[in-house]
């Protein structure tokens, strides 16, 4: 049997009723065995503060989130769109991530990261998403490009049980998960394999 991926999925809400956070969990439960993806929030991350940095240094909350995303197998980031862009919470979560800089590497550096989103909108969050690819770029992530996940009228996508309403969307939703773990294991392999001289 194939080699199970972990991905960690950030949700960038900290709201409990959160349309990202069901996003990634109904999509979760779509993601075949042996791959597992675990859905956190940006619940409990302070506002990013350099004196508290320098006299304190990181959160509790900062260090854990950084350690689940260095150990993952890959990362993907549910994204909300505020003013058609990238939301500030969220972009504050990541920034605190990337510190100290020295750091960047080992949290970050050569990733596999995927971007989704859901909105109340009928846009989706195509913007948003496209925002954060020069963040992503300076992480110096590894993005995947295989699909797309942007759920728009997200009040209207999720049923009582937290599952997909739409069949389309669920079916999108399955293509999305799965097709980012193999893209996961592809990088995993490749960094495995000896290297070519």
């Amino acid at each position: 049997m194939a080699e199970g991926m972990r991905i960690v999925a950030l949700s960038g809400s900290a709201r409990r009723a959160s349309f990202n956070t069901a996003l990634l969990r109904a999509t979760a439960a779509l993601l075949a065995p042996p791959h597992a993806l675990e859905v956190r929030t940006i619940a409990g991350i302070p506002l990013y503060d350099g004196d508290l940095e320098q006299e304190r240094g990181i959160p509790d909350s900062v260090a854990a989130l950084k350690d689940a995303i260095a150990g993952a197998d890959g990362l993907v980031i549910a994204t909300p769109e505020y003013n058609h862009s990238l939301p500030g919470p969220l972009k504050n979560a990541i920034d605190w991530c990337s510190r100290p800089t020295g750091d960047i590497e080992r949290v970050f550096g050569g990733r596999p990261v995927a971007l989704c989103g859901a909105t109340m909108g009928t846009g989706a969050t195509a913007l948003a998403q496209a925002a954060w690819l020069p963040v992503l770029r300076r992480l110096g992530v590894r993005p995947w490009t295989g699909g797309q996940l942007a759920v728009s009228t997200a009040h209207e996508a999720f049923d009582e049980a937290g599952a997909f309403r739409d069949a389309a969307t669920r079916a999108r939703a399955e293509r999305f998960a799965n097709g980012f773990a193999a893209f996961c294991a592809a990088c995993a392999r490749a960094e495995a394999a000896p290297e070519a001289r």
